[in-house]
């Protein structure tokens, strides 16, 4: 598989710590040195989980190498959904007009984006389909509280997207060498540790330190699995893009790998987390930054638990 294009789409509009310090007490300083967020991005009145998406595809398809209604597969990637009946890769099949194409959404917490890659890799698997659209779209502040202080703060709103083929399309293409999926429901406090659920006072995360930990640990055994699998080490990473959850997650994730100095790609500071698109959307922020025969390395670890890794080749 091999990816085409990457874009994203963040919100104009902007909230900084100072909103928090205001509305219940967090300062700034408190915010940053337990997240290393210090502004998020939020949706405006008129945005979604939808309309995100589509602009997100909107930027991609600007340097298609092939025609959009080409694609013949779209997965939609989100725990915030706009409408859980016609869903998110229904909207984008919509807006855009592709006919003839297969549509399905998937949510797996924060790990959803990879998840969504790894559907796309079955049907190219089966031949039912050889390119497709991935976007990964979060309205987290549709969902949650801002006067909640354990997690009220930490999340903003974003979308990002990749058209993938079956077979290479353009010598800018980056190669997907290999990815991973794994659902973590038995260990910690599992489906307890974060969740959205109606009528209960919308998205929760009552067990922060239990997240941290298990985040901490299994984000780095899915980049030392997925490397020895394909006969890597750490040394021959030139990228890692962690999900942006917390600043303090990803040093320990960066240290437990040895990673040098310019290794890690981070935007959490000025993003907050946006979800299962945090990766996505960093991955496109730093798409021209990404040199031939270079190993990037995605990985992810969600409510539920879940965590997973990707593989990419430029």
């Amino acid at each position: 598989m091999y990816i085409n294009t990457a874009s994203h789409y963040l919100p104009e509009t902007i909230i900084s710590n100072q909103y928090y310090t205001t509305l219940n007490g967090l300062t700034d300083e408190w915010i940053y040195r337990r997240s290393g967020i210090r502004n998020r991005t939020k949706a405006s009145s008129c945005e979604n989980t939808n309309t995100m998406a589509i602009e997100a595809v909107k930027a991609a398809i600007r340097r298609l190498p092939y025609q959009v209604g080409e694609v013949d597969l779209i997965v939609g990637a989100t725990y915030t959904p706009y409408d859980t009946v016609g869903t998110l890769a229904h909207a984008v099949q919509s807006y855009f007009d592709i006919p003839k194409v297969r549509a399905v959404s998937v949510s797996s917490a924060c790990s959803s984006f990879i998840n969504a890659v790894e559907v796309v890799e079955g049907y190219f698997a089966t031949n039912k389909a050889t390119k497709a659209i991935v976007v990964a779209s979060e309205h987290n502040s549709a969902y949650s509280d801002d006067k909640d202080t354990q997690s009220g703060h930490l999340w903003g709103d974003g979308a990002g997207a990749i058209f993938i083929s079956k077979e290479k399309s353009s010598d800018v293409d980056v190669e997907v060498l290999d990815l991973n999926t794994t659902a973590l429901a038995h260990i910690g406090k599992g489906v307890e540790g974060v969740y959205l659920r109606p009528g209960n006072g919308g998205l929760k995360m009552p067990y922060g330190r239990d997240i941290f930990v298990h985040a901490s640990k299994y984000m780095v055994s899915e980049v030392m699995d997925i490397l020895k699998k394909n006969d890597f080490t750490t040394e021959d990473i030139d990228y890692l893009i962690p999900h942006q959850a917390n600043s303090r997650i990803i040093g320990n994730v960066t240290e437990s790998l040895g990673l040098r100095n310019g290794q890690l790609i981070m935007n959490i500071e000025e993003t907050g987390n946006t979800g299962c698109a945090s990766t996505l959307v960093a991955f496109s922020q730093n798409w021209d930054r990404f040199r031939k025969d270079q190993l990037i390395v995605l990985t992810v670890f969600g409510g539920g638990y879940s965590s997973g890794a990707m593989l990419l080749k430029k």
